[in-house]
C-alpha cells in the first residue's frame, strides 16, 4: 500500500470481511483407519459444543480439550460434556433453544402488536415480560431436573408486576421477579396458558384458535399442517360482531368447505380449548356476552378446558420425540434426514427412560455419531432456476 495506516484499514477490513470472522465455519477430517467416514475435528466440536450449550465462544478448558484433540475421542468428550452441562452456564443455552423453538425473536422485532383501542393493557414492556416469564419457567424447570413434559401441567411460574395486572393476581415485589403459584380457579396450568404463547399466536384484535391449535401441532408434536388454499374465505371468521357470537360458531360456520375442513379438524379443537384467553392472554368466560365451550378432543383424548388440553398434551406419544427431532436439528444445523430415523427413535426411548430429563437428552444427542461425524459439506440444490 505504501502506507501504514491505510495497509493497517486494508488488513482489518480483510478480517472483518472474512467468513472465519462472520461464521462459524466447521472442518471435518478423515477418521483414522476408515478414511471413508468424516469426523469434525477436535476445534470445531469445541465450538459446536459451546454455542449450543452456552450459546458463547468456547472457555479456556474446552480451548485447552479441543488444542489437545481429546474432543474426537470419546472419554474426553464425555469429560468435557460432563462439565458443561453441570454449569450453570447451561441455563444461557437452554434459553437461546427454546426461544428459537417457540420464536420468541417476533417479541423483540415488535411484530407482535394489538389494538390499542381493544387491549389497552398491552404494552411492549408487558409482552416482554410475559415472554421473560415463559422462558424463565422453562428454565428453572429444566435446570432443576423435572420432566419436560410437566412443562404443559405446572400452575409454578414467575411474575413481575406487570403481568399481575393482566393475570389478575396479586404481586407483592415492587420490581423484578417473584415465584408465584396460580391458585386452581385461576385455570392457568401449564406454558399453553401463558400471556407470551397466546399472545403471540393471536390477531391483533382478536384471538385465533386456528393458529394456537397449528402452534401446538407444527412446534409441540412436530405434525405437518397444510398450507391452506389461496383463494379461502375468512370473512366469517373475522367478523366478530356479527350474528356468529363465539370463535367456535364462526369457525364451525368457515368450515364447511371441505377444502378447509381438513386443516381446521387438527387444529381448532386445540385452540378452542384456549379461547378462555383472549388476543392478550387475558382471561374471559364469555365473548360477546355468550358463554365460552373450551370442549374438545386431542387425537382421541377429551377434555373440558385449558386444563385439560394441557393434561392431553404432556400424554401425548409424540410430546417427546418432537422433542427430540427440535433439539437434534437445532444441535447439527439441519434436518434430519430418513437415515437418522432409527438414531431419532432410539434417543426417544432413551429420552423416555430418563423420565424425560432434557439435561440426559442433551447429552445422548452430543454424544450420537449424527452430531459428531458429517457427510461434508452440502451442496445447495439445483433446481434449474440459475442463470
Amino acid at each position: 500500500m505504501g502506507d501504514f495506516y491505510g495497509g493497517l484499514e486494508l488488513a482489518l477490513t480483510s478480517l472483518l470481511v472474512s467468513p472465519d470472522f462472520l461464521f462459524r465455519v466447521e472442518e471435518a477430517e478423515p477418521v483414522p483407519g476408515d478414511p471413508s467416514r468424516m469426523r469434525l475435528t477436535s476445534v470445531s466440536m469445541a465450538s459446536r459444543l459451546s454455542y449450543l450449550l452456552w450459546s458463547t465462544t468456547p472457555d479456556d478448558g474446552l480451548l485447552a480439550a479441543a488444542e489437545s484433540g481429546s474432543l474426537v475421542e470419546d472419554s474426553g468428550l464425555a469429560a468435557e460434556l460432563e462439565r458443561l452441562l453441570a454449569s450453570p452456564r447451561l441455563e444461557t443455552g437452554l434459553r437461546s433453544i427454546f426461544a428459537d423453538l417457540y420464536d420468541f425473536k417476533q417479541f423483540d422485532d415488535g411484530l407482535v402488536r394489538k389494538d390499542a383501542l381493544l387491549f389497552p393493557a398491552f404494552t411492549q414492556p408487558m409482552i416482554q415480560d410475559a415472554k421473560e416469564q415463559t422462558l424463565r419457567t422453562i428454565i428453572d424447570h429444566l435446570m432443576r431436573g423435572e420432566d419436560y413434559r410437566s412443562l404443559f401441567t405446572t400452575t409454578s411460574s414467575f411474575l413481575t408486576r406487570r403481568l399481575g395486572v393482566v393475570y389478575r393476581v396479586p404481586v407483592a415485589t415492587q420490581s423484578g421477579w417473584e415465584r408465584y403459584v396460580f391458585p386452581e380457579e385461576a385455570e392457568r396450568v401449564g406454558l399453553l396458558s401463558h400471556i407470551s404463547v397466546n399472545a403471540l399466536h393471536s390477531h391483533p384484535g382478536r384471538s385465533s384458535a386456528t393458529l394456537r391449535g397449528k402452534f401446538v401441532r407444527e412446534v409441540l408434536l412436530c405434525q405437518d399442517i397444510p398450507t391452506p388454499p389461496a383463494n379461502v374465505d375468512f370473512s366469517i371468521v373475522e367478523d366478530t360482531t356479527g350474528e356468529l357470537r363465539t370463535a367456535r360458531e364462526r369457525l364451525e360456520a368457515h368450515v364447511t368447505n371441505d377444502a378447509c375442513a381438513g386443516c381446521h379438524v387438527l387444529t381448532d379443537p386445540i385452540g378452542l380449548a384456549l379461547e378462555t384467553f383472549d388476543a392478550i392472554g387475558m382471561y374471559r368466560t364469555e365473548e360477546n356476552g355468550v358463554p365460552i365451550d373450551t370442549s374438545g378432543e386431542l387425537d382421541g383424548v377429551e377434555y373440558d378446558d385449558a386444563a385439560g388440553l394441557g393434561a392431553a398434551l404432556s400424554e401425548h406419544p409424540a410430546l417427546g420425540p418432537c422433542l427430540v427431532r427440535s433439539l437434534y436439528r437445532y444441535a447439527v444445523g439441519r434436518s434430519s434426514d430418513a437415515g437418522e430415523a432409527a438414531l431419532l427413535e432410539l434417543l426417544s426411548e432413551r429420552f423416555a427412560d430418563s423420565g424425560y430429563r432434557v439435561s440426559d437428552l442433551l447429552r445422548e444427542v452430543l454424544l450420537s455419531d449424527g452430531f459428531r461425524f458429517t457427510s461434508g459439506p452440502r451442496v445447495l440444490e439445483d433446481t434449474g432456476d440459475a442463470p
